[in-house]
């Protein structure tokens, strides 16, 4: 970034090079350095960088019609997406509507007032909160951190927040019951059901939110198998709707479409972003079951709600020009062997003492580093180990994803990797030889 920049920085006390081209999974800078992309650029970039057909779309479709306005106009492009995003969603969406956004926080913010409006259509005008799950992270408008439980980002914005309740992590490395799987019998999602009943404030409830495998937050953590269908069954029987985030973990980036067709669930609500367009374009959605969407066509017949740039034509046609590479290259196919390859590649750093655990589904991974194996104990976040580790893989030219605060909020460093689902198993062996390196340089110290 240079010193006279006018960009309001994610951080002034980072220097930012300027990137100017992209191919495949590499990023190249303004002085010709070259960087493989591992971490998709935040879970974002699916179909890998530079594809041409995008942009070429992307161009027809504003050639055409660069803009209308929702309010008046419906686009070719925003409907044929819609489509197709239902059909490959699980079967109770097939008759379902979808509500495109320019981003995930956007859908978060959409689905929380999806939520509110669809219980006052059924009648249950009391519902209105959205519970969640402590270290979690659904997006950063006010809406979506309130629905967040990650104490560092909510932090100084905590008076702004309201409190609307936040239940156990599903995090098995790091159980908050301190238990192990399955002779736990599942604490973490009965505690939805003790925190409903405890709290006497079930009938306040509208909706309870989570992402299936757990990404920035947690590290890429999954849960044991049996949790997504229990909390889908309490939901059920509490009449709240079940609402997916699956902002990072869909379109296909943990080998299917949909991170909850893992475990057959049927959510209400399903949200996406960032994979939905690969970064070609600012575009998110919350796709909404025949059953919501129908509650609304009978009731009101209108959503209190919108946003200028909602379901905009450019944006979705390059949300139909991602899913048409994924489609003709088979790309969802390729996430559970390319995984697979990457896992091979990361074996290695197993051994290694402050390596906890490499964990994650398809190619969304996370690497923790612990202070002691055994114990499982973090770093102090003062320490700043994810970070030091991310810097020392990019000197090998491996762009990571670092994150601190997956134990409680504070301390706790991951690596998230997140690659294009092009990525060949040479590229992997150089992100795992790139780790290997950051490690030796980091704890050598």
């Amino acid at each position: 970034m240079p010193s006279d920049s006018a960009l309001f920085p994610r951080s002034f006390k980072k220097t930012f090079p300027l990137a100017v081209r992209g191919e495949g999974v590499w990023i190249m800078d303004a002085s010709g350095r070259r960087y493989l992309d591992a971490s998709g650029q935040a879970a974002v970039v699916n179909i890998g960088h530079g594809v041409r057909e995008v942009a070429d779309a992307m161009a027809a479709q504003a050639s055409e019609m660069a803009f209308a306005h929702t309010t008046q106009f419906h686009s070719a492009s925003a409907e044929r997406l819609a489509a197709r995003l239902l059909g490959l969603a699980p079967p109770n969406f097939r008759k379902g509507r979808v509500y495109f956004t320019a981003g995930g926080s956007e859908a978060t913010e959409t689905a929380i007032k999806l939520a509110r409006q669809f219980q006052i259509e059924a009648g249950d005008t009391g519902r209105f909160r959205i519970v969640s799950r402590r270290q979690s992270y659904h997006g950063s408008t006010l809406g979506a951190m309130a629905v967040s439980g990650n104490p560092a980002r909510r932090a100084a914005y905590q008076p702004m927040l309201p409190q609307w309740g936040h239940i156990a992590p599903c995090f098995c490395y790091h159980c908050p019951f301190q238990m192990s799987f399955p002779a736990c019998g599942l604490a973490c999602a009965e505690d939805l059901n003790s925190v409903l009943t405890k709290d006497g404030q079930a009938g306040s409830v509208a909706g309870f939110i989570f992402e299936p495998v757990v990404g920035a937050t947690l590290g890429a953590a999954p849960p044991p198998d049996g949790y997504v269908q229990r909390v889908a069954e309490i939901c059920r029987s509490r009449k709240i709707l079940l609402i997916a985030d699956e902002v990072m973990t869909g379109m296909g980036r943990t080998g299917k479409p949909f991170a909850v067709e893992h475990w057959d669930a049927e959510p209400d609500l399903i949200l996406v972003g960032k994979g939905v367009a690969s970064g070609y374009a600012p575009l998110g959605a919350v796709l909404v079951s025949e059953r919501v969407a129908n509650a609304f066509a009978r009731g009101s017949g209108a959503f209190t709600h919108g946003f200028t740039y909602q379901a905009h034509p450019v944006s979705t046609a390059a949300g139909n020009a991602v899913l048409d590479y994924v489609e003709s290259h088979g790309l969802f196919a390729r996430v559970a062997p390319a995984g697979e390859a990457l896992r091979a590649a990361l074996a290695p750093l197993a051994r290694h003492p402050n390596v906890g655990e490499i964990r994650g589904a398809g190619l969304l991974l996370g690497i923790e580093l612990v202070q002691d194996k055994a114990a499982r104990t973090p770093f102090p976040k003062s320490q700043n180990i994810a970070e030091r580790v991310r810097q020392a893989a990019l000197e090998e030219h491996v762009l990571t994803y670092p994150t601190q605060g997956c134990v409680d909020g504070a301390d706790g460093d991951h690596i998230l990797l997140a690659p294009p689902f092009i990525l060949t198993s040479e590229e992997s062996a150089m992100i795992g030889a790139a780790l290997q390196h950051a490690l030796a340089r980091v704890f050598s110290a």
